[in-house]
């Protein structure tokens, strides 16, 4: 049996951590010498139960073949602690995984990021924060990583995507399971575009307490989380207390207090996260800000949609004293707006409001 065969074998048995795990390590030298030892020896360890013995001596090399192949099958590879491409980021962690899964461009692993999380359910405010904080974030050159959930997960990696920039997923079941099912072409993306990483074996199901687990891995593998849009029960909020215990740093984008979907957000600033009020706040977190150029106006806009822009950064909202300040027609500014809103540098409120989409993004 090779040394990486032993050591898989050793930590796929359930319920060996990586605290009962090191313990093994350090008592036998090897993970050969562990799944070799006596069931005496085994319950002799500090903090391995009698079960815990049983289910070493009962580990099958046979078993962990076939979980290596499978991974290989669905064009992922194994990373064990130690080795070359396994993160370094995530050794440094309380609970640090024993082994990782991965699929895709696993230089991302090791690369400077930011977590970016958030509700599954969030309100249009979230979705354009997330956008902007993930987009920008991918453009000045930081991976970012989120959970590959529904909701403002799937959002941050998409921007990050449509910036052309790099982005991880970390998966709350094992490769080969697409969860939840409409986020297929997404997972199809990412292994092709960005990295997907776990700590489950290829084609577990996830479960009620895979996602707060996988929640450490997220912030794990960033210096800052930044939660974007969470109410007070908010899965995201995990991550951020997850950051916390790491010692990395938390933002949180501050919303109406009057929003339930912002009040996590809120409480998490009230107890002293950094508040991101715009590109900047998160991008100095890295030393970033000054050398990245933040355009808010892309080339190849017309006289009217610059001059509609310039309106619209003086705070004006009505269509129709927008029309004045440009000295059109309604309809014609109307259809303008519409145009730069599809662009995604404008957004609508109701009531046929308007503003500029870049203000969170360059403040």
């Amino acid at each position: 049996m090779t040394p990486d065969l032993a050591y898989l074998t050793l930590a796929l048995v359930p319920g060996i951590g990586r605290a009962r795990l090191d313990a093994l390590l350090r008592a036998f030298g090897t993970a050969q010498g562990a799944l070799e030892a006596t069931q005496r020896d085994l319950e002799a360890v500090p903090g391995i139960s009698r079960a815990a013995a049983t289910a070493v001596r009962a580990a099958s090399p046979e078993a962990a073949r076939r979980v290596a192949a499978h991974a290989a099958q669905l064009g992922g590879v194994v990373l064990m602690p130690g080795a070359k491409r396994f993160p370094a980021m995530l050794s440094e962690i309380p609970a640090a995984p024993t082994l990782l899964f991965a699929l895709g461009d696993l230089s991302l692993l090791d690369a400077p990021a930011v977590a970016i999380v958030g509700s599954r359910t969030h309100t249009r405010y979230g979705a354009e924060a997330c956008r902007l904080f993930a987009a920008g974030a991918g453009r000045a050159g930081l991976v970012v990583v989120s959970g590959m959930a529904r909701g403002l997960d799937a959002l941050a990696h998409t921007a990050c995507l449509d910036a052309e920039g790099r982005t991880v997923g970390v998966l709350g079941n094992g490769l080969g399971v697409v969860y939840p099912s409409a986020n297929r072409a997404l997972y199809d993306r990412m292994a092709r575009e960005g990295c997907l990483v776990t700590e489950f074996p290829p084609g577990d199901k996830p479960s009620a307490g895979s996602f707060p687990r996988r929640n450490r891995l997220i912030s794990g593998l960033a210096r800052t989380t930044l939660v974007v849009e969470a109410g007070k029960r908010s899965g995201a909020l995990i991550t951020a207390d997850c950051a916390l215990e790491q010692g990395r740093e938390v933002l949180a984008v501050p919303g109406p207090i009057t929003s339930p979907a912002s009040s996590g957000c809120n409480r998490l600033i009230q107890m002293g996260a950094k508040p991101a009020l715009g590109l900047r706040d998160l991008l100095e977190e890295y030393g970033l800000w000054h050398d990245v150029p933040v355009s808010s106006r892309p080339a190849g806009l017309t006289p009217l949609e610059r001059r509609v822009l310039d309106v619209l950064d003086l705070g004006v909202e009505l269509v129709d004293e927008i029309a004045e300040r440009v000295h059109g027609s309604t309809g014609e500014t109307l259809a303008v707006l519409t145009g730069l809103e599809i662009r995604g540098l404008v957004v609508q409120d109701p009531g046929k409001l308007f503003h500029r989409a870049s203000v969170l993004g360059v403040g």
